[in-house]
């Protein structure tokens, strides 16, 4: 135990870049330790290609095109890795115009994305098209926070998924953002809007005891944080005590960095949003130790799709 201590203060004083690349499996093995990487993005709006040549600030950058051999090659190198997305798939490009939800869905299912998400562009052919484009997702949108009792939607979307990645257990579930003012009334019908703080609240502590997570993950399309005072990443995280990451959306905010904020107990919540229109890929891994005595390592590095 007090060798494995010495060797965690070791390469928790190592970069980010080093912790990421220069751990190999034998390495954690001897040392009882296990990372996860979680891969995310968030509102993607339908970019399939690169933006063009011309465009003047991302030229031939972004896309999931692009984005699928980062994929690729950071999976080659550690097969344990959960993708993941924060919602907004939806809307953008031709790509939507024509194929309307199929398309993306068939390209990040292609990719091995295991959850998404459901963000407000997704109604944006109503509650109909929403349900047209499910049956091409080879993965689940999770929404804890949206009631769809009433509508033809209803068990459309689960609350909470649980995921094993060799030993560790993650539970994710999922928030929308309130859709009043904000998405065509006649385009969520009788959907109902749950409070974001009471459902994460309900949904940590059940992932975390009930069904004994060892990392809790929040998928939020609520956004960073706004200058007013409406519920965002940042104020949610000060409100939960079992949620170790939240993964947002909804403000397309690029992050050098991830955020370590406070929880409401005073531990560390990782907050972190990855830009949009498959710009960036966000990264975060955890090291965690095999016997979950100790708080997990956590390194991140978000990184710019290739151009």
């Amino acid at each position: 135990m007090n060798s494995r201590r010495k060797f965690l203060k070791k390469i928790a004083g190592a970069s980010a870049a080093v912790a990421l690349t220069g751990l190999s499996k034998d390495l954690l093995a001897k040392e009882d330790l296990v990372r996860l990487s979680i891969l995310h993005t968030n509102d993607i709006h339908c970019h399939i290609d690169p933006f063009p040549e011309t465009d003047p600030s991302y030229s031939g950058r972004g896309g999931l095109a692009r984005m699928s051999a980062l994929v690729k090659e950071i999976k080659d190198k550690n097969d344990n890795i959960l993708l993941v997305d924060a919602g907004d798939m939806f809307q953008g490009t031709p790509y939507f115009n024509f194929y309307k939800g199929e398309l993306i869905m068939k390209v990040m299912t292609k990719m091995g994305y295991e959850a998404s998400t459901i963000g407000n562009h997704e109604f944006d052919n109503g509650l109909d098209g929403i349900g047209q484009s499910l049956k091409y997702a080879g993965f689940p949108l999770i929404c804890s926070n949206y009631d769809f009792s009433r509508t033809i939607l209803r068990n459309r979307f689960p609350a909470y998924k649980t995921v094993l990645k060799k030993g560790i257990k993650i539970g994710i579930y999922g928030l929308g953002v309130e859709m009043a003012g904000l998405v065509a009334e006649k385009n969520y019908g009788e959907t109902r809007y749950l409070d974001p703080v009471e459902t994460a609240q309900k949904m940590e502590l059940f992932l975390k005891k009930e069904k004994k997570c060892d990392l809790v993950v929040c998928l939020s399309h609520l956004g960073l944080k706004y200058r007013e005072n409406k519920i965002s990443d940042t104020l949610l995280a000060a409100e939960t005590s079992m949620t170790d990451l939240i993964i947002g959306g909804h403000t397309h905010t690029y992050l050098q960095e991830p955020l370590q904020l406070k929880n409401a107990k005073g531990n560390r919540i990782i907050v972190n949003q990855a830009a949009w229109a498959g710009l960036i890929l966000g990264r975060i891994d955890f090291i965690l130790d095999e016997a979950r005595k100790e708080e997990p390592l956590v390194y991140s590095q978000n990184i710019w799709s290739a151009s």
